[in-house]
């Protein structure tokens, strides 16, 4: 009998679920994931919105803002009828500061990183197909927003597979 070798993120129990009619894949992802930070117990209270190019005036930028953007999307064959789709999402939290004590900065560090445990291995729920298999913090705080406008960015990138 041959061996058969079954992957670390085995895709196959939700095989070719129904698509949402009139909507992309990465799309469903985002909205997914918008959802969930909305319905999470953080420690401070968010709102997320989902955009495709974030674009704020510094002083809308007062209240904390957490933007979902859906930023790649790789399809590939995954069996003879099946494709894998690997989607990236991009989470982004700012906000303006007064001083950028660690009083102020500490709390916001905190968040990103309860929002990467909300997604670390974790399906979507309103898309349980969709599995965070990654989650990365490629920018802890971006200096040039922190000096030239004494605001807070970060960002998470979170990928997600699943199969179609």
């Amino acid at each position: 009998m041959p061996h058969l070798r079954v992957p670390f993120f085995d895709l196959r129990p939700y095989d070719n679920p129904p698509r949402q009619e009139n909507m992309a894949t990465i799309l469903q992802i985002a909205d997914g994931v918008t959802s969930e930070l909305n319905t999470a117990t953080l420690s401070q209270p968010i709102a997320a919105e989902r955009h495709f190019v974030p674009s704020y005036d510094l002083q809308e930028l007062g209240v904390l803002r957490v933007s979902v953007v859906p930023i790649e999307l790789l399809i590939m064959a995954y069996d003879r009828v099946a494709s894998k789709y690997s989607a990236r999402i991009d989470v982004a939290v700012q906000k303006k500061f007064e001083q950028g004590t660690n009083q102020e900065i500490d709390p916001l560090i905190v968040l990103m990183e309860e929002i990467a445990d909300l997604f670390r291995l974790k399906r979507l729920t309103q898309m349980p197909e969709a599995r965070c298999v990654a989650v990365e913090h490629p920018v802890l705080y971006s200096a040039e927003h922190w000096t030239q406008n004494r605001l807070f960015t970060s960002l998470l990138s979170l990928s997600f597979q699943l199969a179609r």
